[in-house]
């Protein structure tokens, strides 16, 4: 295996490696089509390359295989045993062998007969992987946040425009009817001019979770004198780190897995699932769900394209070189101003996760009433409100973006070139919120954000914070 640590050659030049060969010639090899009555025809039909089979990229591809007008023809990670599952499931539906298995990502893209991708890999891949999907002209569905910093998510936005690629991001609350409904009562003016919304978002991750390397860490830790309840308290120089520490096993290429985030000791809690809670690869529980929630909150406002002027954040932390090391509890206050937003007034807003005074959802509080949503859930100062599926024709002034199904939207989007209801700019705006109150905390003080140039104001090392170094011999383009 080729040392990507060594040399100097930009990422996008990195020689790519043969098809990874675990996954079976039989699963590389194209057979003749055995589609079902009732599918779209060839010429019509949007081919799909599946780059991610973790958590989020089984159940996106699953749903694209339910639609007639589109075909799975590629998969693509990094894990040989999760690759060959994702060619098994999606040879499987279709009852052939026309999938194709694809190491190198850089592979998959170099096919002129793939139209898009969906791309469900952590947060420190996203922008490489998406500008490079981006120029080579294939539509994207990209999982949220849209990137680890805000310079990676502009660079994506850059390179989406650039291209003039179709863009959908995987904040699926959108795609609900609930929700819907409470955006349209707020945008409507039913509660009056909104002074005030609170994001509840999860706190730390509790013990540990998911994959069987996690397991066999909990298991070595219960052996030591100092049993261990959390890898928040496991820290170099430690019988508990010396524990957790490992090789990384066969079927997983380890070395590209790390990409642009610097290298470290292959630790088990630390990749498949749990790498969202260590600052190197993921963004901890406030970057997971600022996506949804903080999105929620924006398009309610109409702050699609706008964001916060005044951050202030406080976190409480564990160790910045424990295994997990991400802000087990937060909250951030913000203020956006109506001189930027446009909005009739000032707007606060406190996201938060661990604390019982902001209830899990989105809720907006204003001058003539308040509205609440959460996932399954809908709640109002007008409890005519609670029962309905939407809000009649009388009462909506405004009209959100509706959308029948977020996948399927996607597809309609490639096919009609409309943009999508999750578009790449509003993807960033949503999580601009998350992004700065992170830094806020991680400074220790308020920070104040030009939302037009983009720029945190007087504080070069805050500013300095909107972008991480790069692991050689990748690089941001």
């Amino acid at each position: 295996m080729k040392d990507l640590v060594s040399g100097s050659t930009p990422h996008s030049a990195l020689s790519r490696r043969n098809f990874l060969k675990a996954a079976g010639a039989a699963a590389m090899l194209p057979a003749a089509n055995s589609w079902a009555a009732g599918r779209a025809a060839a010429s019509d039909r949007i081919t799909i390359g599946v780059i991610g089979w973790g958590e989020i990229g089984p159940s996106n591809t699953k749903s694209f295989l339910s639609y007639g007008d589109c075909q799975v023809v590629a998969a693509c990670d990094l894990d040989g045993n999760r690759l060959q599952t994702a060619v098994g499931v999606i040879n499987t539906h279709y009852g052939n062998r026309d999938c194709r298995a694809y190491h190198e990502y850089q592979d998959l893209l170099a096919r002129d007969d793939i139209d898009a991708v969906m791309i469900a890999v952590p947060d420190n891949w996203h922008a490489l992987l998406a500008i490079d999907a981006a120029n080579a002209k294939k539509d994207i569905y990209g999982e949220k946040p849209l990137a680890r910093t805000i310079a990676e998510q502009q660079a994506i936005v850059r390179a989406v425009e650039r291209n003039g690629i179709i863009w959908q991001t995987g904040s699926w609350q959108r795609s609900f009817p609930n929700f819907r409904k409470a955006v349209e009562i707020v945008r409507s003016g039913l509660i009056g001019n909104v002074t005030r919304v609170e994001v509840g978002l999860p706190s730390g991750p509790k013990g540990f979770v998911g994959g069987v390397g996690p397991t066999q860490l909990r298991d070595k830790l219960a052996l030591l004198q100092s049993p261990i309840a959390s890898p928040y308290e496991i820290v170099p120089g430690t019988p508990a780190w010396d524990a957790a520490v490992g090789q990384a096993p066969p079927e997983l290429d380890y070395e590209t897995w790390m990409g642009p985030s610097q290298k470290g000791p292959y630790i088990a809690a630390h990749v498949h699932d749990n790498w969202r809670w260590n600052y190197n690869t993921g963004g901890g529980p406030l970057m997971d769900w600022i996506g949804h929630h903080g999105d929620i909150a924006h398009w309610g406002l109409g702050f699609d394209e706008t964001g916060p002027s005044e951050i202030e954040g406080h976190g409480e932390f564990p160790s910045p070189v424990a295994v997990w090391n991400t802000a087990s509890k937060y909250r951030i206050e913000l203020k956006y101003r109506k001189e930027v937003t446009g909005y009739p007034v000032d707007v606060a807003m406190t996201i938060a996760g661990g604390y019982t005074d902001i209830t899990s959802g989105t809720k907006w509080h204003g001058t003539d009433g308040w509205v609440w949503v959460d996932r399954g859930k809908f709640d109002a100062s007008n409890k005519d409100w609670v029962p309905m599926v939407s809000l009649p024709e009388e009462l909506r002034k405004v009209k959100a973006y509706e959308s029948p199904e977020h996948r399927r939207n996607f597809l309609d989007s490639v096919k009609s070139r409309k943009p999508t209801i999750t578009p790449v700019q509003t993807a960033h705006h949503s999580t601009l919120p998350g992004h700065l109150g992170l830094i806020s905390m991680l400074v220790g003080r308020k920070i104040y954000w030009d939302p037009v140039e983009e720029i945190i104001l007087n504080d070069s090392f805050a500013g300095n914070m909107l972008s991480r170094p790069y692991r050689r011999p990748y690089k941001l383009d």
